[in-house]
């Protein structure tokens, strides 16, 4: 088997699986809030406070082109929002990693 064939059906595979991820995501919700719909709301507040986020990601990101991008197809707009996710996933760690280590301490003082 050759090298691309390989990653193109890696590729393919994570595709599939990223679209079953989004319709569960989608559906889930939408299931669970026939018997509480105020669960609804929240799944709303999550997805809106996501989307503030990548908000301040993009706006905070460069829209620089280097001839490496240029290769790829890159232009400005793709460049800034790459880097929009790029910037949301490293805040959305930061965050995770000071839950963590917030939650571990309160238990340590309790």
């Amino acid at each position: 088997m050759n090298v691309d064939s390989a990653v193109d059906i890696m590729l393919w595979v994570a595709y599939i699986l990223t679209g079953l991820a989004i319709i569960g995501a989608i559906v889930g919700p939408l299931i669970s809030s026939f018997s509480d719909p105020k669960s609804l709301l929240k799944s709303g507040l999550g997805i809106g406070v996501l989307v503030v986020l990548f908000l301040i990601s993009f706006s905070l990101s460069g829209n620089e082109v280097t001839p490496l991008y240029e290769k790829f197809n890159i232009d400005a707009g793709l460049s800034q929002t790459i880097g929009g996710v790029l910037t949301m996933v490293y805040l959305l760690f930061g965050i995770a990693v000071v839950s963590i280590v917030v939650t571990e301490v309160s238990k340590i003082v309790k």
